[in-house]
């Protein structure tokens, strides 16, 4: 059994056979990989550092990247836009007291936030396989 290359650019085949390195995988899977941290560990942050990574790169870069760096940097911002307008409009609706606006507002951000990451490791995963992937319902169309 050969040994993994260290290299994710690089793959090897079933049989050990060095397969061409995928145009655009690095910047593909850290597009991903800041999504995933914008939902998870530093969000605003990771946002900051994806919109920038878009931003430079956007024309520039393989067909692969640039598809994930859209996908990415547009359902941080309508998920994030989403998930403030929902909550802030159950708030607004039921009161700051209600405890029922708690249960709708906890329970709509919790399912929705767990789909975003969901979606999120899927991306991730197409992107490490060197293919694309579209985020389901709002994510812009593939070009």
């Amino acid at each position: 059994m050969p040994a993994p290359s260290p290299d994710p650019a690089r793959r090897n085949d079933a049989e050990g056979a060095p397969v061409a390195p995928v145009p655009g995988l690095r910047l593909a899977v850290l597009a991903e990989a800041l999504f995933l941290a914008n939902l998870l560990v530093a969000p605003g942050l990771a946002f900051a550092v994806l919109a920038a990574l878009w931003w430079r790169h956007r024309h520039s870069a393989p067909p692969l990247a640039r598809q994930h760096l859209k996908q990415a940097v547009a359902v941080s911002f309508w998920g994030g836009a989403l998930l403030v307008a929902f909550s802030a409009l159950f708030i607004h609706a039921g009161g700051l007291t209600w405890a029922w606006t708690w249960v709708a507002v906890i329970l709509y951000f919790t399912c929705i936030h767990s789909t975003l990451v969901l979606f999120g490791m899927f991306g991730l995963s197409r992107a490490m396989a060197g293919q694309p992937y579209r985020y389901p319902l709002i994510g812009p169309s593939l070009s």
